[in-house]
């Protein structure tokens, strides 16, 4: 299909900027609400990638031939590589064809694509680098979202708050996105996971390039669609995977590129609280074992170590808290070389 000329994107009472807006739509599945989704696609977009992930259902193809959308570019996986693969060949096809802002929509009919503008408002005024909704920002869209949902995005949500370090983000798992190309022309794609940790591993690639980001409040639409996730089955992975993000992000943020006092505290608060800890348990069962009570000089080798490997975690967290980056990386659009 022939691609459309470039809209401009108009954000509230603000002037039009000459910004290309791309959608990208991750299939897998999706006949049944695809063509819907695209006909809600309002004109300040420019272009629509359908991702067809290997659908057994033949997606891509039905869109081809039921939709007559000239913004419509259908993009065929030759394998299913889930929903993180199907996104970084759309990033990399919006890349390609010179759009500025990447939104992210999944093709089930549960986003708004009426809040198009309001997902892409951070990054056309030039707040944020990333946007992504929040589900949980106003309390009458939580009380209709369904309590395991709630509680698995609070779990979820602490620990990608641990691994990327945006502490004031929250829900995580919100496929409602918007990515500036200045952002993703730094990201390394490849590198993405490839499944559903897709949005919580792109959270820490972001920090890794010291990315701006910010939520957007929105409200979930769910009806009869069947999600694809098996919560039993990916809790371990995502703890695994969130551990190690975590560690490379301490490891990049506070040893790698800037060893200071943070770095210090957290080496010091580790082993001292460590050391603690594990004296501690160790007195405490021969003690217990022996019937012979632990002395008092005992009690306090083990615990004035907790007690002060606790102050200096405490303190190192206060600055972690405090050290997501301000300044978008669209105000200085140079390349920049990315970690691994």
């Amino acid at each position: 299909m022939a691609r459309a000329p470039k809209t401009k994107a108009t954000v509230g009472s603000k002037k039009p900027a000459a910004l290309s807006i791309a959608v990208i739509l991750p299939c897998y599945k999706e006949t049944a609400h695809i063509l819907d989704v695209i006909k809600g696609i309002g004109p300040c977009v420019s272009a629509i990638y359908v991702v067809d992930d290997d659908c057994p259902d033949q997606t891509g193809a039905y869109v081809e031939k039921n939709c007559k959308d000239r913004r419509v570019r259908v993009i065929f996986q030759k394998s299913n590589t889930g929903v993180g693969g199907a996104m970084v060949a759309g990033y990399q096809a919006a890349l390609q064809d010179n759009h500025d802002i990447f939104v992210k929509m999944d093709g089930d009919g549960q986003m708004d694509a009426s809040l198009i503008p309001t997902i892409i408002a951070p990054l056309v005024e030039n707040r944020a680098d990333y946007a992504k909704g929040n589900r949980f920002h106003k309390i009458e869209a939580v009380s209709k979202m369904p309590v395991s949902r709630i509680f698995g995005n609070i779990c979820l949500s602490f620990l990608s708050k641990m691994s990327s370090g945006y502490w004031s983000v929250f829900d995580p798992t919100n496929g409602f996105t918007a990515l500036h190309r200045t952002a993703a022309r730094r990201l390394p794609l490849e590198q993405l996971s490839k499944g559903y940790f897709f949005e919580s591993d792109m959270l820490f690639r972001l920090a890794m390039i010291r990315a701006v980001i910010e939520d957007v409040p929105m409200n979930a639409i769910y009806g009869n669609e069947k999600s694809g996730i098996r919560i039993p089955k990916i809790i371990p992975e995502f703890i695994v995977k969130h551990f190690i993000s975590t560690c490379k992000r301490l490891y990049f943020t506070y040893f790698l590129r800037d060893f200071g006092l943070p770095g210090l505290q957290l080496i010091l608060g580790g082993l001292m609280f460590g050391f603690g800890v594990i004296f501690g348990l160790i007195e405490w069962y021969h003690s217990s074992t022996s019937g012979i009570p632990a002395t008092a000089g005992t009690v306090i080798v083990a615990a004035l170590p907790v007690i002060l490997g606790s102050q200096f975690l405490i303190s190192f967290l206060n600055h972690d808290t405090r050290n997501a980056p301000t300044k978008p990386l669209q105000s200085d659009p140079s390349p920049l070389a990315s970690a691994d």
